[in-house]
């Protein structure tokens, strides 16, 4: 059984990953507006994963017999400057969300809940490469600059990315 405090602490990060959602669903829209349809589409996967991430820590606290408390979001960004002002962005966001793993790992350890300790282990792994993805399509947004062939090329690439629902098991 989870302790209330361990709890309230996974009710908030339910908040913080459908923000995470809500936040790169507002990406996703504004790279639609500038005509970059492969970076919305990587937006939109990401999107959805981050959709998935909320709804596997509101399965495991059903699991645990916990009460759901849905927390309300808020509005998330709606324009950026540039492709790499949005990326810069979300690079700040998922280190964000991996303070916040971090920290729901020292609530686990802290209360001895080593079934939650063992949970968050996946979030754990899954921030590495949600930071990893992030800092890549940066290296590359500097490397293009200016260079509208260097954008087309990369919406391009970014426009390959297809969505994969998390399995039941993970």
């Amino acid at each position: 059984m989870l302790s209330k405090k361990m709890a309230a602490a996974l009710n908030k990060q339910i908040q913080e990953e459908l923000f995470s959602s809500y936040l790169y669903l507002s990406m996703s829209a504004h790279f639609s507006d500038m005509g970059l349809e492969g970076f919305a589409n990587w937006m939109s996967v990401q999107e959805k994963e981050e959709r998935d991430h909320a709804m596997k820590i509101y399965s495991y606290l059903l699991s645990q017999g916990a009460k759901i408390k849905l927390l309300q979001l808020d509005e998330p960004q709606h324009e950026w400057k540039t492709p790499l002002e949005m990326f810069q962005a979300g690079l700040k966001h998922e280190q964000h969300i991996t303070k916040c793993i971090n920290d729901l790992v020292d609530i686990a350890e802290k209360e001895k809940d080593r079934a939650t300790f063992n949970f968050l282990q996946w979030y754990i792994d899954e921030q590495v490469e949600e930071e990893e993805n992030a800092n890549g399509i940066l290296d590359k947004l500097n490397l293009i600059k200016n260079s509208s062939d260097g954008l087309f090329m990369l919406d391009k690439e970014l426009a390959q990315r297809v969505y994969t629902p998390l399995a039941a098991a993970e």
